[in-house]
C-alpha cells in the first residue's frame, strides 16, 4: 500500500536558516569554495525535519486506524439497531465515515509533501 516515503517536517526557524544556509553554498558554489560545514549543517537540518516527519506520519496513520475502528464499530451498531434508534445511529455511521475521509486524506497529503 505505502511505500514508506520520507516525509520532512521543517520548523520555521529550520526553513529560514536551512534556505539562508543553501543561498550561502550556492555563492561559494559559483566561486568554486564550498565550504563543507554548510552541507554538513543542511543535512543535519533535514535529519531533524525527517524524524519529526517520520512521528508525525506514524501519528497521522494512528489516527487512520482508530478512524477506520471506529467506522466499523458505527456501521455494526446501525446493522443492530433497533428500528427506533437506526437515525442516530446512521448519523453516527456518517460522521465515522466522514472523519475517515479526513484522516485519509491528512495521511496523503503528508505522504505527498
Amino acid at each position: 500500500m505505502s511505500r514508506n516515503p520520507i516525509v520532512y517536517s521543517y520548523t520555521r526557524a529550520e526553513s529560514h536558516e536551512r534556505a539562508k544556509l543553501f543561498r550561502r553554498g550556492l555563492r561559494q558554489s559559483l566561486a568554486d569554495c564550498v565550504d563543507p560545514d554548510i552541507r554538513r549543517k543542511i543535512e543535519r537540518i533535514d535529519r531533524s525535519a525527517a524524524e519529526r516527519g517520520a512521528l508525525e506520519l506514524a501519528a497521522l496513520h494512528r489516527v487512520q486506524a482508530e478512524a477506520r475502528h471506529d467506522l466499523a464499530a458505527a456501521k455494526a451498531t446501525e446493522r443492530t439497531a433497533p428500528r427506533a434508534d437506526k437515525a442516530a445511529a446512521r448519523q453516527a455511521r456518517k460522521a465515522a465515515e466522514e472523519r475517515v475521509r479526513l484522516a485519509e486524506r491528512a495521511v496523503h497529503k503528508a505522504e505527498q509533501s
